[in-house]
């Protein structure tokens, strides 16, 4: 049982192991979102497993999760028809000399459900798929310059976005300089950048929403700009496919892009994403054409069997469920809740719910209404100590409305910890430690 005193809510077994990622594993984790830096000290827990909607950590404690897998387990840990397809490939071999004729199956599901999309190629994750779109791009142009929405927090792993960050260390400023940003939502600024860099661009790189819906018009003038200035325009639909329609964003609002990357949710937690688009471009990375081949995507384990067979079971299950319509439903009713406690506490403007209602994140503001860290770790302490493991409030399926009820509880709490931290001027007394940090800084 979780204690209602932070201060003796303790996650030994999980501390000494984290000792342990640190001395074998750069970082402690093999993504950086997923580090112990960004929770309260001593309060990262390790986990065990994970059914459901909830996960366990190995001091033996249950918490309902929030973001899980970094948004990609939509439908919930362990879900049945996922596990029950991949079980069915696992003893008919993953990988062979040949393509399985679960590529071609994996690939009529996909473009049946993305109908936007004429061609697909799978791949294990959406750095490479995101990669291979703006690769394409430029074969496809000509032309050397990337231009990608400043508003996005992620697009790669790969050079020409991470030079972007303050993570740049080890990239080339030549590499850097070929990377111009656009905002978000301002087609007169975006054609200002084309126009400054005529017939240099090739490609407009974005995620279609996030945590604000696109304005009126927005992507169908994206659109126009694109067609106009002869460049390619991708969407990342890595978190708005499957999140906001079966078929992405581009589904929802009625935007085709040249080409779109897809990840997370399709696989359920199995390593699998996707770059579809239009069969022109996408036949550059094939062999049917008379044109300079482009090295499109090529990996070893890009349709390993059970990963494809997850993807067919999850867009099955989206469609047949409709999960994406029970995600909204989930939020919606998580998003109330929260606000309503928050308001109740008297912090309504420092606890700020943002997004779409499958999509949802949580802003901590201080006494200014600035963004915090200090409070954002004294608003985590008092989640992990209720049960409650949430880096964001991004929901699965498989919630149910006493997860959403007991989450709403434990926020309340949280915030009447949070109203006396507004009310003395100062969150420190209650972190019990250092704040937790940006997942994207140049010094450790």
């Amino acid at each position: 049982m979780h204690t209602e005193d932070t201060e003796e809510f303790l996650l030994p077994r999980s501390r000494l192991a984290n000792e342990r990622l640190h001395a074998l594993i750069p970082g402690g984790a093999h993504t950086y979102a997923k580090g112990d830096d960004q929770y309260p000290e001593d309060l990262a827990p390790v986990i065990s497993h994970g059914r459901g909607a909830h996960v366990w950590d190995i001091d033996g404690n249950r918490y309902i999760e929030y973001g899980s897998g970094l948004r990609s387990v939509s439908l919930g840990h362990a879900h049945p028809r996922v596990v029950e397809a991949v079980r069915r490939e696992l003893d008919r071999g993953s990988n062979f000399v040949r393509p399985s004729v679960l590529e071609v199956e994996a690939a009529e599901r996909f473009l049946a459900t993305v109908p936007t999309a004429e061609m697909v190629k799978f791949a294990k994750n959406g750095s490479d798929a995101t990669t291979a779109a703006v690769r394409l791009a430029r074969a496809a142009t000509g032309r050397p310059r990337v231009a990608l929405c400043a508003d996005h927090p992620f697009f790669s792993v790969d050079d020409w976005f991470i030079g972007t960050t303050p993570m740049s260390a080890g990239i080339p400023a030549a590499t850097n300089e070929l990377t111009v940003a656009f905002p978000y939502g301002d087609l007169a600024a975006t054609e200002e950048l084309l126009t400054r860099y005529q017939d240099e661009v090739a490609c407009l790189i974005l995620e279609p929403a996030t945590h604000t819906e696109p304005p009126p018009g927005y992507l169908a003038g994206l659109r126009e700009l694109a067609d106009r200035h002869g460049c390619v325009l991708i969407f990342d639909e890595m978190i708005t496919g499957f999140r906001w329609s079966e078929a992405g964003a581009q589904g929802l609002y009625g935007v085709v892009p040249d080409l779109s990357t897809f990840g997370k949710a399709l696989g359920n937690g199995f390593a699998v994403s996707a770059l579809a688009g239009r069969r022109d471009l996408m036949e550059r990375g094939g062999l049917r054409h008379s044109g300079d081949r482009v090295f499109l995507l090529s990996t070893t384990h890009g349709a390993e069997t059970h990963s494809l067979a997850a993807a067919m079971a999850v867009q099955t299950t989206y469609v047949e469920e409709g999960v994406t319509a029970r995600l909204h439903a989930l939020g919606e009713r998580l998003a109330a809740g929260v606000r309503e406690a928050a308001a109740g506490m008297g912090v309504g403007d420092h606890v700020v719910v943002r997004g779409r209602a499958s999509n949802l994140v949580f802003a901590t503001l201080d006494e200014n209404l600035q963004p915090s860290q200090e409070y954002r770790t004294l608003f985590l302490r008092r989640l992990l100590a209720g049960g409650v493991l949430a880096p964001s409030f991004v929901v699965s399926s498989a919630l149910d409305d006493a997860d959403i009820d007991h989450t709403v509880d434990v926020v309340a709490q949280a915030c009447a910890v949070y109203r006396k931290a507004l009310d003395a001027g100062d969150p420190t007394p209650w972190l019990a430690g250092r704040p937790v940090k940006p997942v994207f800084r140049r010094l450790a």
